[in-house]
């Protein structure tokens, strides 16, 4: 079987989309994932272009990928500067990755106008640049900017810079679609002469200006390509980059190229999920795979022909990316979903308990109020319990209260909350204050719980997100609280849901405790 490998840059270009803006910790648990998920290469950014990304590739080090190399991105060094001498270039070092992808001008227009350089500078900028690297690195990928366009307006210059990184020592040609708009005739094409004409592996990034980015990915890996780069969701600047959400099924389902394992691809929809849940976005119903309606079904033939032979209509199998088949005119959707996640959760439950029925009732119920349980499967798993009986409560809430004030123009604004609780009949009053509601909030629960449960000491509360849920209402608009919490062994996210973000931000706070002491 056919291998292509998958080159993953949702922490770098993904990045870049409108809308977007991951924090350090928001990195690194899209790195550990997409590890997890069995991603051959991840770019982790750009470390000489923003202290974000050197921290990012600073913490970095310490976490040691299963399955994945990490990769950091730069540019050919400045045409000014020696290569040794320029700063990118030694950021790019210092990261300390096993793989260096850097790009470089391949179309002559660029050079001319862009980098203000003769031709001849340019192509020995990139060959220096590879050569200095490769003698210092493992892989160095050359990413060809603007390879197509440039090869339609001066095939031969083009040619030169792709022979200028491969005698530099490159281990990949990625032919770059930079600006969008080739289309997969002429990428299966130029790709195929490409393939023909160097024995480096060939690879393909492409962007999404025209539509054609997934269906040019895999028009270049039938051309001969071997390395398909893209990001999760298609995430990306202006209209995005090529999703590989779509474009890992199309190879591995569609082309029986190996890319992932079959077990892997299974995760597929929750990888989907995860990374819209940390980038704040809404998820996109109808994403081919893994969108709630990529096979949902409603109504009349089609739900009678899928109920005899889904292939009636369905192109695969739901389970194969783990989605799942959806009748919207029955209750019959989700039972698989909830007896998976039983499993995973690792619960001594019998699946065929009506009380399985009972979760699916109280998911939709609670996902038509607005909650969403992928970024926080801690509160799917007490929604579980909780039916089950398997869940019990470590304290009873009397009250609590929070102020906020701003004492004048210019300072920090003040936050101390107030709790009353009980713990097994005992009474606890305590107070505490923080950087904000929630911080306060939080400081004073865990003052008040910490001396019956010592173990909340190890509890870090490693990130929070809003989400307005219902537009045009203004301040008054539901919102939905997304926090993520861990200890030295483990990570777990919780949700709120609520017209107050200070009691939606409770429910989620509370989740967050009970797991840790349900877990022991």
């Amino acid at each position: 079987m056919r291998k292509v490998e998958i080159y993953d840059t949702t922490l770098r270009d993904g990045a870049q989309s409108e809308d977007i803006s991951f924090s350090v910790e928001d990195k690194l648990r899209i790195l550990h994932k997409l590890d997890e998920f069995g991603i051959d290469y991840i770019e982790g950014g750009w470390p000489g272009a923003s202290p974000r990304d050197a921290e990012f590739f600073e913490r970095a080090k310490k976490f040691k990928c299963r399955k994945s190399r990490l990769a950091a991105f730069g540019s050919t060094h400045r045409a000014s500067l020696k290569v040794g001498e320029d700063p990118n270039i030694r950021a790019l070092l210092s990261a300390e990755t096993p793989v260096v992808t850097i790009f470089g001008k391949t179309w002559d227009f660029h050079v001319r106008e862009a980098l203000r350089i003769s031709l001849q500078k340019n192509l020995d900028i990139i060959y220096n640049t590879i050569v200095y690297l490769k003698e210092r690195v493992p892989e160095v990928f050359f990413d060809a900017e603007h390879f197509f366009d440039g090869y339609k307006a001066n095939p031969g210059y083009a040619l030169k810079t792709l022979k200028a990184a491969v005698s530099a020592g490159a281990d990949r040609l990625v032919l770059c679609d930079t600006n969008g708009g080739t289309l997969p005739g002429e990428v299966g094409k130029i790709v195929g002469e490409m393939v023909r004409t160097f024995g480096t592996p060939v690879g393909i990034h492409a962007h999404n200006d025209s539509e054609c980015a997934v269906a040019n990915s895999i028009v270049a890996v039938e051309s001969g390509a071997v390395h398909v780069q893209g990001t999760i969701n298609g995430l990306g600047e202006r209209c995005g980059n090529a999703n590989l959400v779509s474009v890992i099924p199309n190879l591995k389902l569609k082309l029986n190229i190996k890319c992932i394992t079959d077990s892997k691809l299974r995760k597929l929809k929750d990888v989907s999920r995860f990374v819209t849940e940390i980038a704040n976005l809404r998820h996109f119903k109808r994403q081919p795979y893994v969108g709630d309606s990529a096979f949902a079904h409603k109504g009349g033939i089609h739900v009678s022909a899928i109920q005899r032979h889904p292939e009636t209509y369905e192109h695969i199998r739901p389970e194969l990316v783990g989605n799942y088949q959806r009748v919207l005119v029955s209750d019959l959707s989700g039972r698989g979903n909830i007896i998976r996640k039983i499993k995973d959760f690792r619960l001594k439950i019998d699946p065929d308990s009506p009380k399985v029925a009972q979760v699916i009732r109280e998911l939709k119920e609670l996902e038509n109020q607005g909650f969403q349980f992928e970024g926080a499967e801690a509160s799917f798993e007490l929604l579980i319990k909780k039916t089950f009986g398997l869940h019990r409560k470590f304290f009873d809430l009397i009250g609590f209260r929070v102020i906020d004030e701003k004492r004048r123009e210019g300072e920090t604004p003040y936050s101390e909350a107030t709790i009353m609780l009980t713990v097994g009949g005992k009474l606890e009053h305590t107070a505490a204050t923080g950087n904000g509601p929630v911080n306060a909030i939080d400081n004073a629960l865990r003052k008040a719980l910490e001396k019956f449960y010592p173990q909340l000491k190890e509890v870090k509360l490693l990130d929070y997100k809003v989400r307005v849920l219902t537009a045009g209402v203004g301040t008054s608009a539901k919102v939905r609280v997304l926090i993520e919490s861990g200890d030295e062994t483990h990570r777990w996210g919780t949700v709120g849901v609520s017209e107050n973000i200070i009691e939606a931000s409770w429910q989620a706070l509370v989740d967050s405790i009970e797991y840790k002491l349900l877990r022991g």
